[in-house]
């Protein structure tokens, strides 16, 4: 199928511009936010077509991938169709509630013609979505390779923007996992969020936005991969630490508590029993590679690009029906 979808969220389109669609990303200029065009610090195969707004009106187009709520109106007004009515279109949702949790309504509760899709249980759970249809998809990762070794005792973190999302990224909780162990942090913004988290850069290292091979390789030579997020549906660098074949130690929060078995490492809210766990694994290698086969296991049988593809398939076919 043909289907215009925007890059907003890196890992996830790039799992997603993986299943085999001719998928029509558009590019802006300045290549802002809403014309990114393709990634530049993933692989992406040659589906991923750049297309201009001016192009898209020339496009055929079978179906619109939306992921946030203008862009229905940036659908209407480059296409010149309106989702859900001229054009078929589902709404994918990669975020937990924000403000008043239980009573958040979500911004397509009143469009019964376009589906929402949460990538997690737990979003599907907490979001009051009216009278839209809603179905689950959950991750699905391009498989990096088990490529652990454990070599560095030291943990691994990625967050981007841990300032801005301190609280959501559980960024705020580094330093107590920085008592117990010396961190590579990687992500965007992290260079310069050092001294506004209170980390020591005898403790921390910042690695800035690398590319995701380049990431892989260097977080695989942590010993364990540890998830501070409070409140996101499910980090996709926790997925890919997992196929790594890394032990994770996560807060026990949100979608990790389902996608993290505890013979991975340890997902708890007692942050003293976390980084209790992060010390042991350092100390004891073997135990941490048996953890890590653990997490692969789990990964490559539940967040395969498989089943994701699968899934997505069926969807697709169903909407343009």
């Amino acid at each position: 199928m043909r289907v215009l979808v925007w890059h907003v969220h890196g890992a996830w389109t790039t799992s997603f511009v993986h299943t085999g669609h001719t998928c029509l990303v558009p590019r802006t200029p300045l290549r802002d936010a809403d014309g990114r065009g393709r990634a530049r610090t993933y692989s992406w195969p040659d589906n991923a077509v750049e297309v201009t707004p001016e192009q898209l009106r020339e496009e055929d187009v079978d179906v619109v991938v939306l992921q946030r709520p203008h862009e229905l109106e940036l659908s209407e007004k480059w296409l010149g169709r309106r989702p859900g009515e001229d054009v078929a279109a589902v709404y994918v949702e990669h975020d937990a509630p924000r403000g008043d949790v239980p009573a958040t309504r979500h911004p397509m509760a009143e469009r019964a013609d376009v589906p929402v899709v949460h990538v997690t249980h737990f979003n599907d759970v907490y979001w009051d979505c009216g009278r839209a249809p809603t179905t689950v998809i959950e991750h699905g990762v391009v498989d990096p390779g088990h490529r652990y070794t454990g070599e560095s005792p030291r943990a691994g973190v990625v967050i981007n923007e841990p300032v801005r999302r301190s609280r959501i990224s559980g960024a705020d909780l580094l330093p107590r996992f920085a008592a117990a162990a010396p961190l590579d942090l990687f992500g965007m913004g992290v260079s310069d969020s050092l001294g506004a988290l209170g980390l020591r850069r005898d403790r921390v290292r910042p690695h800035e936005d690398l590319p995701q091979e380049e990431m892989h390789r260097a977080l695989a030579g942590n010993r364990v991969y540890v998830h501070p997020y409070r409140w996101t549906s499910l980090g996709l660098s926790l997925l890919e630490a997992m196929h790594l074949g890394m032990p994770v130690v996560a807060v026990a929060a949100t979608e990790a508590v389902e996608a993290v078995p505890r013979e991975a490492g340890a997902v708890s809210t007692r942050i003293d029993e976390l980084t209790r766990t992060v010390r042991e694994l350092l100390s004891d290698p073997d135990r941490a590679r048996e953890a890590g086969r653990a997490a692969r296991a789990v990964a490559l049988r539940h967040y395969s690009l498989e089943r994701f593809s699968a899934e997505w398939d069926e969807l697709l076919q169903e909407v343009t029906r």
